[in-house]
C-alpha cells in the first residue's frame, strides 16, 4: 500500500492487521451478492472498494453469489452481475456460490445438534416473534427448545428429505433468549423452502439463512477481510459466535468490518424498489438508463472509468451519506470531454437558408473531432445553402446579451462562415418556419483570410438538411423529483417519481455518425454527450442524452 496520500479507516485495520504479524499472502477479499436483482451504484462503491484493496495489496478476490434464498434468486441475475463486474474493469480470482457449500454447512449444522448448539422449533413464525422480546425486555425460550439430540436430529433430517411443508419447522442456533443483541436470541439457521434452485435444482429443500452461511462462506473460502455495509454491524457478533463453533486454529479466520452506505440523490437503491419500478412498469427494465443500477448506467452511457473515479472521489466512511447526482454526473461529464467525439446534432430544428450562398454548391469542411486529445485529427462535414440550426440560437428581436443570430448581426456558423440575418418567413400563426441569412464568402473558417480572423460575438451549431440524419433522441431527467424520495417514510417513494423523466425526441445530425455501433459516445457540439442505444438500427439511429455539458439541475434548483 502506498504511503503517498491518507489511509480510509478499512485501509487502516488491513495496515494494523499487518503490522500486528498477519501474513500478507493471506489477504484475501470478496464481494458477495446476492443474486436477487440487477446491481446498482452503492453495489458499484463495494466492487470498486474490495477490487481495488486486491488491486492495492496484490491479494485475490472472490466474486461469491450468496444464493441461499432460491425464492428471488435466477441465473439472469448471476449473469448481470458478473458483466457488470467486468464491464467495471475488475478480474475476480474464483466464481464462488454459498451453494457450492450447502453440504458442508449442513454437516456443521448436524454438528451443532449433536453438541446441543441448535435445536429444531416447529412454532409458528408469529408465535417465535413474541418470544423474541424486545430490545429493553429479554425473550422467552421456546417450548421445543429443550428437545433431546435424537430427536432434533431426526426432526432435521425429515426436513432436509422433503417430508414436511415450509413453514412447519426451522433450526435455531441455541445461544441466548435474553441476550441485550436481539440477533443472538437463537437466531434460526434453516428453513424450509421448496423452491428450485438455479443451481442446486430440486437437490435441497431446506436453506442456509443469510447469517449462518455468510461467515462459514468466508471462512471456507480463508477470506481475510468481510467488508459489509453498516447495517451488519449489530450482525458482527453473531458472525463471530458461528465462526467460534468452528473455526481451526491453523486456518486464517476472516475478520467483519462494516462501512456505510452512499445513498444517491434523486433516486433509490433498494434491489426490493428497483424491482418494483421495472415490475409495474414506471420504467422499461433494469437497464433503464434513468436507473441507479449500473446496466442502466451503463446503457446511458456513463463510462466504467467514471464511475471508479466517483467511487474514489466519495471515498469509504463510517456514517451514511446521501450523494448528490451532479458529483456523478461531473465524473462522467470530465471522462467524457476527454474521449469523446465531437460533432453536430440539431434537437430542435429552424431551418436557415443562406440566400446568397450558389445554389446547388456544396462544400465539405474540416471539423476537429476532440480538441483535448494529444493528437488533433479531422473529419469532414458537409455545407450546403440550407442548414438546420437550433431553433433557441435565432431571435427576431434580442437583448444586448444574446450573442447568437438575430435580424442585422453576425454570428459564425462553426468551422464554417459569418452569416447575417435578413428576414424570417412565417406560417400562418406566427411561428417562424425559415430564418433567411447572408455569409461573408471570405470568412471560411481556417482558411487564412482577413475576413477569416474577424471576430464575431457567437458561434452557433448546424447540419446541412440535405445531408442531415433523422435519429431519435432520448432526453433523460432525474426520476425523482425529491432528492431523498426514500427520506419521508410516511410517503410511498413512487409519489415523487418525475413525469417528464423522459423526452422523446426527433433530432437531425451529421452524416459521419449515420453507421455509429452501440454504445458509441458523442459529443453533440453544445448540448452534451450522447450515445448510441441498443434500440438503435441502420433505419432507426437511436441516441440517448448521457449528461449535459454543465450542471442544468443544480442552477434551476437555485432560481
Amino acid at each position: 500500500m502506498s504511503e503517498s496520500r491518507s489511509l480510509n479507516f478499512i485501509e487502516q485495520i488491513i495496515e494494523d492487521d499487518l503490522k500486528a504479524g498477519f501474513a500478507k499472502t493471506n489477504l484475501r477479499f470478496r464481494f458477495p451478492p446476492e443474486p436477487n436483482g440487477y446491481l446498482h451504484v452503492g453495489h458499484a462503491s463495494s466492487i470498486c472498494l474490495n477490487f481495488g484493496l486486491g488491486i492495492d495489496y496484490q491479494a485475490p478476490v472472490n466474486l461469491r453469489f450468496d444464493d441461499t434464498n432460491p425464492a428471488k434468486e435466477e441465473q439472469e441475475y448471476v449473469d448481470a452481475i458478473k458483466r457488470d463486474v467486468s464491464w467495471l474493469g475488475f478480474q475476480w480470482d474464483k466464481e464462488c456460490y454459498a451453494s457450492d457449500y450447502f453440504q458442508e454447512l449442513y454437516d456443521w449444522a448436524v454438528e451443532f445438534i449433536k453438541k446441543d448448539k441448535a435445536y429444531v422449533d416447529s412454532q409458528s413464525s408469529e408465535e417465535m416473534a413474541k418470544q423474541k422480546g424486545t430490545p429493553t425486555t429479554p425473550g422467552t425460550n421456546s417450548p421445543f427448545r429443550n428437545r433431546s439430540v435424537e430427536e432434533n436430529l431426526e426432526l432435521f433430517t425429515q426436513m432436509k428429505e422433503g417430508k414436511f411443508p415450509e413453514g412447519t419447522h426451522v433450526l435455531r442456533a441455541k445461544i441466548d433468549m435474553t441476550h441485550p443483541n436481539m440477533l443472538m436470541r437463537d437466531p434460526i439457521m434453516y428453513r424450509i423452502l421448496h423452491k428450485h434452485h438455479h443451481r442446486t435444482a430440486n437437490d435441497w429443500c431446506i436453506y442456509p439463512m443469510y447469517d449462518w452461511a455468510h461467515g462459514e462462506s468466508d471462512y471456507l473460502e480463508q477470506i481475510s477481510h468481510s467488508l459489509c455495509t453498516l447495517e451488519f454491524l449489530p450482525h458482527r457478533e453473531l458472525y463471530d459466535w458461528f465462526l467460534d463453533q468452528i473455526f481451526d486454529v491453523n486456518k486464517v479466520r476472516p475478520k467483519q468490518r462494516e462501512f456505510a452506505r452512499r445513498n444517491l440523490s434523486h433516486t433509490v437503491v433498494s434491489k426490493r424498489k428497483l424491482l418494483q419500478l421495472v415490475q409495474e412498469g414506471h420504467v422499461t427494465g433494469w437497464d433503464d438508463p434513468r436507473m441507479s443500477t449500473i446496466s442502466g448506467m451503463r446503457r446511458r452511457g456513463y463510462t466504467p472509468e467514471s464511475i471508479r473515479n466517483f467511487a474514489k472521489t466519495i471515498g469509504i466512511a463510517k456514517r451514511t451519506n446521501l450523494i448528490d447526482v451532479s458529483l456523478l454526473e461531473f465524473c462522467v461529464r470530465e471522462d467524457l470531454n476527454k474521449k469523446a467525439p465531437r460533432i453536430m446534432a440539431v434537437l430542435d430544428p429552424v431551418k436557415l437558408v443562406i440566400t446568397n450562398y450558389p445554389e446547388g454548391q456544396e462544400e465539405w469542411l474540416d471539423a476537429e473531432n476532440n480538441p483535448e486529445e494529444e493528437t488533433l485529427t479531422y473529419r469532414k462535414v458537409p455545407f450546403t445553402k440550407e442548414l438546420y440550426i437550433e431553433r433557441e440560437d435565432f431571435q427576431e428581436e434580442a437583448h444586448k446579451k444574446f450573442f447568437r443570430l438575430t435580424l442585422g448581426t453576425e454570428v459564425r456558423l462553426k468551422n464554417a462562415y459569418i452569416i447575417k440575418g435578413e428576414s424570417v418567413v412565417k406560417d400562418a400563426e406566427g411561428n417562424i418556419t425559415e430564418i433567411h441569412c447572408t455569409y461573408d464568402v471570405d470568412s471560411k473558417s481556417g482558411s487564412g483570410t482577413e475576413a477569416s480572423q474577424r471576430k464575431v460575438k457567437g458561434t452557433i451549431h448546424w447540419v446541412s438538411i440535405a445531408h442531415a440524419v433523422e435519429a431519435e433522441v432520448r432526453v433523460y431527467d432525474r426520476l425523482f423529483t425529491h432528492e431523498n424520495p426514500d427520506g419521508d417514510k410516511e410517503v410511498d417513494f413512487k409519489a415523487y417519481l418525475n413525469p417528464n423523466s423522459l423526452q422523446v425526441i426527433k433530432g437531425y445530425i451529421e452524416p459521419s455518425v449515420k453507421d455509429a455501433a452501440v454504445g458509441s459516445q458523442f459529443q453533440f457540439q453544445r448540448l452534451g454527450y450522447f450515445c448510441v442505444d441498443q434500440d438503435s438500427t441502420t433505419e432507426n439511429l437511436v441516441f440517448n442524452k448521457t449528461v449535459g455539458l454543465r450542471d442544468t439541475w443544480a442552477k434551476l434548483q437555485s432560481e
